[in-house]
């Protein structure tokens, strides 16, 4: 079975798109520093404009176009999720509490008992 090539094309305009929304990215965070001494509702005002157009230049591209897609997939995913009942999430967490202290127990079995054999018998160290 063939794959076909998957090829992403990226317009000239998209650059732009993409270069226009970065711009004003940096645009937004230098207004914020840039009118300090304006006032707070000044600062705020310009920085949540400024990045409302960087917001609107980027989903307006491919790029933003693909991830809302994504979204809206993986919203319709979520929601086909059959979610565990009460009863058996607290049954699942319980057997991996246990499995963690048997796995807990068993290591350190498994330590002691290597640390007696090689110091012990081995090497002949009596601490």
């Amino acid at each position: 079975m063939s794959n076909p090539q998957v090829e992403t094309v990226t317009t000239s305009a998209d650059k732009a798109k993409l270069g226009a929304a970065a711009v004003l990215l940096a645009a937004a965070l230098f207004a914020y520093y840039y009118l300090a001494k304006q006032g707070q509702w000044v600062q705020w005002g310009a920085l949540l404009v400024l990045l409302a157009a960087a917001l609107a230049a980027f989903f307006t591209s491919e790029a933003g176009k693909s991830l809302i897609a994504y979204g809206r997939d993986s919203s319709r995913e979520v929601r086909k999720v059959v979610w565990p009942t009460h009863k058996e999430a607290r049954q699942m967490t319980g057997y991996v509490f246990a499995f963690v202290v048997v796995m807990a127990l068993f290591l350190w079995i498994t330590d002691k008992t290597l640390e007696w054999v090689i110091y012990d018998l081995i090497l002949g160290w009596k601490r």
